[in-house]
């Protein structure tokens, strides 16, 4: 198997990684969503797996791409994969603060920091590859909108 190929599986590899534990870890709260009033334009729940799925896939490919950019600086592209680290770090947690510990606020807050690491993901990738920084895209109006439902279900079920 080439190198770059090897590269591109286990950066999606680990993305999906992160989702598929911190679902595992939240997956018995995951009934929250029914239990609470939820704002309007709130997706049903078998959506939240497959757009899930999606975005990480997508962020892997972006990561593999800024990865393997050798026109790049490499102490730029860490740097750029660095931030991108970050965001996963967030990712993971945001799901336990939600639906382990139902702490809405707190998790609106921490999804905004998460929104804010993505940005700057977009920002530094950009820099490097313009494919890889609009492959994030989505995940950063995916993240809006989860902000939004998130501050919603605060506010309805305070």
């Amino acid at each position: 198997m080439k190198k770059q190929t090897r590269i591109y599986i286990i950066s999606v590899a680990i993305s999906l990684g992160v989702g598929i534990v911190s679902a595992l870890l939240t997956r018995g709260n995951m009934n929250i969503y029914e239990e609470v009033s939820t704002p309007p334009l709130s997706p049903p729940s078998f959506l939240f797996p497959v757009v899930w799925t999606v975005l990480f896939v997508l962020m892997g490919i972006s990561a593999a791409m800024v990865l393997t950019t050798g026109t790049s600086p490499l102490v730029k592209r860490k740097n750029a994969l660095s931030v991108y680290g970050m965001s996963l770090f967030f990712n993971f947690f945001w799901s336990i603060i939600f639906f382990n510990l139902r702490a809405f606020l707190f998790a609106f807050v921490w999804l905004l920091v998460l929104l804010a690491l993505i940005i700057l993901t977009i920002v530094k990738y950009y820099r490097i590859k313009k494919t890889a920084a609009y492959l994030q895209i989505p995940y950063a109006v995916w993240v809006t909108f989860a902000g939004y439902l998130n501050f919603g279900i605060w506010i309805l079920n305070k």
